[in-house]
């Protein structure tokens, strides 16, 4: 097995140090940056595609996660002399009113795994910080989450306002427990996802990633 193929199996059983350290070797052997990023992703397509599958749970995404992190640290530098940056930047947050956030941080790790960069607002967002920070920051995609029936309307309310400030041009994707397709429908969002694993397709799909 070549020592990218090493470097994919270590993010994929979220060995922290294996990670580091076969991506310190693949930088003094002057491995190709991008090449690098694309074995670290390839691990946590893995894992993701074994946690929909639910042959992986949510520890198992967390220490993944953890390992393509470290990796990152070390590689992140000749990414950026070499002008590589993530695919594209979106933005994720739970809606206002609601501090659940486990679902959404499985969302944003996958996201982060599979090179997008997230701009992760937290809880109980209101409807127009997400709207700013898709202008700050040129997302292309937000993800909403929501865990209360409660606070559903405040996810309608976002869409709306996102809407209004950005068009069509950023697509938008709800999720979480009481969220169904048919809601996501009514509210005028552009996709529905069961879960972290699907909304990683889903959203590669939105922006033609």
């Amino acid at each position: 097995m070549s020592e990218l193929g090493e470097l994919t199996d270590a993010i994929e059983r979220g060995d922290r140090s294996a990670a580091s350290e076969l991506t310190r070797r693949a930088i003094e052997l002057q491995t190709d940056s991008r090449a690098v990023l694309d074995a670290l992703v390839a691990g946590m397509a893995r894992v993701g595609e074994r946690f929909r599958k639910q042959q992986a749970f949510v520890p198992e995404v967390m220490i993944a996660a953890r390992a393509m992190k470290a990796a990152m640290a070390e590689v992140e530098p000749r990414l950026v002399e070499a002008g590589i940056r993530p695919d594209r930047t979106v933005v994720i947050g739970t809606v206002d009113g609601d501090l659940h956030d486990i679902g959404k941080n499985l969302v944003a790790m996958l996201w982060r795994g599979a090179n997008f960069e997230v701009i992760d607002l937290g809880v109980d967002v209101a409807p127009h910080r997400f709207a700013e920070a898709v202008e700050a920051h040129g997302a292309r995609a937000v993800g909403l989450s929501t865990l209360l029936t409660t606070t559903m309307p405040a996810m309608a309310e976002a869409v709306k306002v996102i809407q209004a400030a950005a068009g069509s041009d950023v697509k938008i994707l709800v999720g979480g427990a009481p969220v169904t397709p048919d809601w996501a429908d009514r509210i005028g969002a552009d996709a529905y996802a069961p879960d972290a694993a699907t909304a990683v397709d889903v959203v590669r799909e939105l922006i033609a990633v």
